[in-house]
């Protein structure tokens, strides 16, 4: 059994490029900026960054496109795919990238960020106030053969 499969949380290093193919299918590209830190034997932290090429299909690339910036914090799932082609002048070119199967977009920043659709609320709905209880009737634990009602539970 073989698996190829890809989770990518990171940064958006540019804004998503959205094209269509000649048969009218959406494609968009970008990649992500991934970060590792880590302490190294002599006590000094170490930082390391990947680049990782982003591919888009279909509606979820109209929508990494609409949504997504420079910057923002997105979480694609995928599979890795390498690309082989010839370049005009018949070097062999190869790419690696991802192509993302669902997308999850970070948390939505405070300050609307240029080019990118605002959130359709931004006020969230009002919480429902608690009932209030009174303490006083809770005080005296109900005898062992007191019978407890549904009824009586203030909740």
């Amino acid at each position: 059994m073989n698996l190829n499969k890809v989770f990518i949380l990171g940064n958006l290093t540019r804004d998503p490029e959205l094209r269509q193919t000649p048969s009218g299918q959406n494609v968009a590209t970008f990649s992500i900026a991934t970060n590792r830190a880590w302490t190294d034997k002599s006590g000094v932290k170490q930082t390391q960054v990947e680049f990782h090429n982003i591919v888009v299909w279909g509606r979820l690339a109209e929508i990494a496109h609409q949504y997504l910036a420079k910057g923002r914090l997105a979480l694609v799932e995928g599979r890795m795919s390498t690309r082989t082609w010839q370049d005009p002048t018949g070097q062999k070119k190869s790419r690696t990238e991802i192509v993302a199967e669902t997308m999850q977009l970070g948390p939505r920043p405070a300050v609307p960020v240029p080019g990118v659709a605002p959130a359709l609320s931004s006020k969230s709905p009002e919480p429902a106030p608690l009932p209030e209880v009174q303490l006083e009737e809770f005080n005296e634990a109900p005898a062992a053969n007191e019978e407890i009602k549904v009824e009586n539970i203030p909740f």
